[in-house]
């Protein structure tokens, strides 16, 4: 037990690091540079507290003391991990139970802690039944704590996605996922905290390898995010949705629900538009689209929601068909060729999306239908 704290020290300081030495574009961004160090402050509680256990040896001591000095500390690391993905998701505005549920819960456990190791008549180090009932107090507390993370992050979540998929002509969800199972992680990592209370031998390895995987994944996944330009795209698909509701305010007709003859004319509009096959075009993003269209984009916003529709999944769709006619017709072209003439924006996405929408590669699909022409 001690290598794996000793390792745990070495990973947080190494993680510590990365965080610091992040490129200096990272910190002309606000929002971004708050929630470098809000990680890079977790990371480095996290290496005080194993840094602790290491030296004085409390897994030998015994299971209580270990636990108690986790509970003190990890909880304002969870609470700072959870900012950090909030104020990236949230572009800063949170709420105050947001900024002070964790600090609130982090006083009252450390008071039940504190209360509980005074009345107890024992030293401090001593493990007993009073320490081990606050000990479970806090640990429901906590697993509180993170589950409203939880709520808030999957709130914001949706917002995330839903922008994403009213903007962009592709699926762009996959640069959010590390966001997702980050939150994820934190909640069933709070869920464990009985193993670290009556667990041991084998059951506290494998909570330990668990939590050094979780940390590194949810840390390692942070840095690749903000070096990338899914930032940059996401704030882009934002503020279009904005200035489209900007668009729509400033209108005489301004109403949330289209009249039937609206629709009925964007109807005739797109159906010319689906017969010239302007949805090839690469990069077709919602506003793009729209002024191909010649319409306004929150009326094509607003037919798209009639219809039950998402833009970039409706795309999709239409560039899959495209794509399912291609292959039959005309076999000898290569993938490349296939996504370049259906406004796939490489081979690999293609390919992704089409085993995704159809269940199999471009071509087995293919094979098959050659299989039933014979």
């Amino acid at each position: 037990m001690e290598n794996m704290q000793f390792t745990a020290i070495i990973l947080m300081a190494l993680l510590t690091f990365k965080l610091l030495l992040l490129p200096s574009k990272v910190a002309l961004n606000p929002l971004v540079n708050k929630a470098r160090i809000l990680m890079a402050g977790s990371t480095i509680l996290l290496g005080v507290q194993f840094l602790l256990q290491y030296t004085w040896h409390l897994r030998a001591m015994g299971v209580t003391q270990a636990v108690m000095l986790n509970l003190t500390l990890f909880i304002p690391v969870s609470w700072m991990l959870s900012m950090a993905v909030l104020n990236l998701q949230g572009k800063g505005r949170l709420k105050p139970i947001d900024r002070w549920i964790g600090g609130i819960t982090w006083i009252l456990c450390t008071l039940l802690l504190g209360v509980a190791a005074t009345i107890d008549g024992e030293p401090l180090l001593s493990e007993t039944p009073e320490i081990q009932i606050a000990e479970i107090i806090c640990s429901i507390l906590y697993a509180t704590m993170q589950g409203h993370y939880a709520w808030r992050h999957t709130v914001n979540m949706r917002a995330m996605q839903r922008s994403l998929q009213n903007y962009y002509d592709r699926d762009m969800e996959g640069m959010l996922t590390w966001m997702r199972l980050s939150v994820i992680i934190l909640v069933v990592l709070a869920l464990m905290v009985p193993i670290l209370i009556f667990g041991s031998g084998a059951w506290l390895a494998v909570y330990g390898i668990f939590f050094f995987a979780s940390i590194f994944y949810t840390v390692d996944s942070f840095c690749s995010y903000v070096v990338s330009s899914a930032p940059k795209r996401l704030e882009e698909a934002e503020k279009n949705e904005e200035e489209e509701e900007c668009e729509k305010a400033s209108t005489v007709d301004n109403t949330a629900d289209m009249s039937e003859e609206q629709s009925r004319r964007i109807d005739r509009i797109v159906e010319q538009w689906l017969k010239d096959k302007c949805y090839l075009k690469r990069d077709l993003k919602l506003p793009v689209a729209a002024a191909s269209l010649g319409i306004p984009q929150y009326q094509f916003s607003a037919w798209l929601r009639n219809k039950n529709l998402k833009y970039s999944e409706w795309i999709t769709t239409l560039r899959i068909e495209e794509a399912k006619i291609v292959l039959l017709e005309h076999p000898d072209w290569t993938s490349e060729a296939v996504a370049d003439h259906c406004g796939f924006n490489s081979r690999e996405y293609f390919h992704r999306i089409f085993r995704t929408y159809i269940g199999m590669t471009p071509v087995s699909f293919q094979q098959n239908h050659r299989v039933i022409d014979k």
